[in-house]
């Protein structure tokens, strides 16, 4: 029903900056937020950024200031910008989009992930 698809992952020096893209397709009806969640070894899935429908941000604590989300909610993409990269930033990310599909509830769809390995 939804498909969401990321690029952009890859290996990085400490400092540098990479840039990460999602694109959702399907039978959207409607969209409350679109965001990007990583998950490292071992760890537990974190929310990086999220973006709602009406341009508002958020971000985790340890993110502020070196990462920015933007997207078109209508055309249902978000972007990942990543600076000043660090080794603790290595981790799967995942897209992740909060809507409506068709006549169900709201509820969270998924991405695949794409690896991004900071190297130090």
């Amino acid at each position: 029903q939804v498909q969401l698809v990321e690029s952009g992952g890859g290996l990085v020096q400490a400092g540098g900056s990479l840039r990460l893209s999602c694109a959702a397709s399907g039978s959207i009806f409607s969209v409350i937020a679109m965001g990007w969640y990583r998950q490292a070894p071992g760890k537990q899935r974190e929310m990086v950024a999220i973006i709602t429908s009406s341009g508002r941000t958020n971000y985790a604590d340890s993110v502020k200031g070196r990462f920015t989300i933007s997207g078109d909610i209508t055309k249902n993409t978000v972007y990942l910008q990543m600076d000043s990269l660090k080794p603790e930033d290595t981790a799967v990310y995942y897209c992740n989009l909060d809507g409506r599909v068709l006549a169900n509830p709201p509820s969270n769809y998924w991405g695949r992930g794409t690896q991004v390995t900071v190297s130090s």
